[in-house]
């Protein structure tokens, strides 16, 4: 990455995008949390209406998109798992920050390829812009994109399971 003047300003730039990342991420896991309890909630409350004969099958819309929804919120917030395709020490392309990418590492080698992402601003610059854009679309494509599903199920559950009580009651109300 070619810097043409070095600056606080670059460094506040960086530095301030990667705290609104981490704050995104964190509001993200908040979300979840949020979808995961109240989906249990209402899973936990409703589970004894499913004898009731009018709000049986309600009541198994809701818990079912209820159980969807948990799932989408656990695994927005799930670690990523899997092994990372190891770190040439000697050419860091990959996220050198990121501790899941430098785990296969060893502490010397960690250390020489962080000379070598240091031994230039230019380096160090692309090293963090890297950072920062990997941070991005995790978060994009994992945890809001999952988040996003697991508020929709929710409220496409909330939404069938009234649809279908109101299919109920004037089922019953014809005969």
């Amino acid at each position: 990455m070619k810097i043409n003047e070095k600056g606080s300003h670059l460094d506040h730039l960086l530095r301030q995008t990667r705290v609104h990342h981490v704050q995104l991420s964190s509001m993200a896991d908040v979300k979840a949390n949020m979808m995961l309890t109240l989906a249990s909630l209402v899973i936990t409350f409703s589970i004894r209406y499913l004898t009731d004969p009018i709000l049986r099958w309600p009541v198994f819309a809701l818990v079912f998109f209820c159980l969807i929804t948990i799932f989408a919120a656990a695994y927005a917030v799930m670690p990523k798992g899997g092994r990372q395709e190891p770190l040439d020490p000697k050419r860091p392309n990959g996220d050198i920050l990121f501790f899941g990418n430098f785990v296969t590492l060893t502490y010397d080698e960690f250390v020489s390829a962080m000379e070598i992402v240091m031994a230039e601003p230019g380096q160090v610059y692309e090293a963090q812009v890297r950072e920062i854009y990997e941070l991005g679309l995790f978060l994009a494509t994992k945890k809001y994109r999952y988040i996003r599903i697991a508020y929709a199920m929710f409220i496409l559950g909330l939404i069938v399971s009234g649809i279908v009580f109101l299919i109920v009651e004037l089922t019953m109300v014809v005969q």
